[in-house]
């Protein structure tokens, strides 16, 4: 059975923090809240973790992950940004967002674009994403908690606990994060082109 661990979604405590931290740190699979909906992660790096996440997907090896960042210069270590598109993630960061960017060699190959080195990047604004990842201090590697078969990600916490608690190490409660996916946003191309319309603002985006 998965570790629970209920965090408070303003004021996370210091001590759930860094257990939640250890558990990925050591190669978990943890579910866990952001400012879209809630997520499946694990540390970057951890292949096997990956393939676990992948299995509860039933995605294959051509699913785009996303890599969730604490801030700016954490991302420039694993995506190319120039100084135009910098001043672009600068205003829409911490949010809910996903920049699909060119990788850097930080990025492990088997989780870019198969035909080309991209990868996506999002900074979420949640003080537990946050915390966790200054914990952690590196990336999570993440996915939207959504099952094979279903339309939206699971939001309920009762079913979220019903359905992963034997299939993930932890289980962080961080209350009620909704539905809606985030925003994509190709930076790859010129000009940023919206991929998919989420709960991020896309008027920065219209002509």
């Amino acid at each position: 059975m998965a570790d629970y661990l209920e965090i408070h979604p303003r004021n996370p405590q210091p001590r759930l923090i860094s257990r939640a931290a250890e558990v990925l740190g050591a190669g978990g699979v943890v579910v866990y809240p952001t400012d879209s909906c809630y997520a499946l992660g694990c540390r970057i790096g951890e292949k096997s973790a990956l393939d676990r996440i992948r299995m509860i997907r039933r995605v294959d090896d051509k699913h785009h992950f996303t890599l969730v960042c604490r801030d700016l210069s954490e991302i420039a270590t694993y995506a190319r940004i120039d100084n135009v598109a910098y001043r672009l993630l600068k205003s829409l960061t911490p949010g809910p967002y996903t920049f699909i960017v060119q990788a850097t060699k930080q990025v492990p190959r088997r989780l870019l674009h198969p035909k080309r080195r991209a990868i996506g990047i999002r900074v979420p604004d949640t003080p537990i994403v946050r915390d966790l990842l200054a914990a952690l201090d590196q990336p999570i590697l993440s996915t939207t908690l959504i099952l094979p078969g279903d339309d939206e990600p699971l939001a309920d916490m009762l079913d979220i606990r019903d359905h992963m608690d034997h299939c993930v190490d932890l289980i962080i409660d961080g209350g009620s994060c909704g539905t809606e996916p985030t925003t994509v946003v190709d930076m790859t191309s010129d000009p940023p082109a919206v991929l998919r319309r989420g709960r991020g603002d896309t008027s920065v985006f219209d002509d």
